[in-house]
């Protein structure tokens, strides 16, 4: 189960565009890149979860670390519904509600769920492959959006003025504040299938809070 938060966050299919391979030339360091990172997605992601088991065995999650995982997990799972009901993906530029403050809220929010995962288990190992999968994932994705996104909206050099790419601006930017199209759609949110997120979450506090007792009651576990 623990591979499921991380498939849902390596994976780029809920970004604004979906740019796929062309006969356009593009910078090599990014075109290796994403081949790299193709390549790898899927065995990070099971070297993830087994790594997040093993550590779940190993050490008994704290109850303590748990609820303050939660700090973390639904400002992420939030800020990710948040920014599913506002982007149309290659129908617009989304400029509005979260995309105000950032330029990827939803790379963002997955960011801050994965973290809040780690401090559950208090476990450095699973923190440092979870920042070195968004590393190695996330920056050739976002530098292939961006290209993508500045060849078909004008706009987008303008919004990359006022609006971070990552780390949010604590205010909207001014020119896309106040707007009709800042509206959450809750029928965007279910087209992009954002729930899905939200029932992973679900699952892995489960497995963070059942799964020890569950096998304890069939072999002995280290405390």
């Amino acid at each position: 189960m623990p591979c499921y938060i991380l498939r849902e966050t390596l994976n780029s299919e809920m970004t604004q565009s979906a740019p796929k391979e062309s006969g356009s030339p593009q910078p090599d360091w990014i075109a290796r890149w994403q081949q790299i990172a193709r390549r790898i997605r899927v065995p990070l992601g099971f070297l993830t979860a087994a790594l997040y088991l093993f550590e779940l065995i190993r050490n008994a999650p704290s109850p303590r670390a748990v609820a303050w995982s939660l700090a973390l997990v639904l400002p992420g799972l939030t800020l990710r519904a948040c920014a599913s009901g506002a982007v149309k993906k290659n129908q617009e530029l989304a400029v509005t509600g979260p995309y105000a403050h950032t330029r990827n809220p939803l790379y963002l929010g997955s960011m801050l769920i994965a973290a809040g995962f780690a401090v559950a288990l208090l476990s450095w190992p699973v923190a440092l492959v979870l920042a070195v999968g968004f590393a190695v994932i996330y920056v050739p994705v976002i530098a292939s959006e961006e290209r993508f996104l500045r060849a078909a909206f004008p706009g987008f050099d303008e919004y990359c003025q006022q609006v971070p790419r990552l780390i949010p601006r604590l205010t909207p930017a001014n020119r896309f504040r106040n707007t009709e199209d800042s509206k959450f759609s809750l029928s965007l949110y279910i087209q992009h299938r954002e729930y899905n997120t939200a029932i992973g979450v679900l699952l892995l506090y489960l497995c963070l809070l059942l799964l020890r007792p569950l096998l304890a009651a069939f072999v002995s576990l280290p405390r």
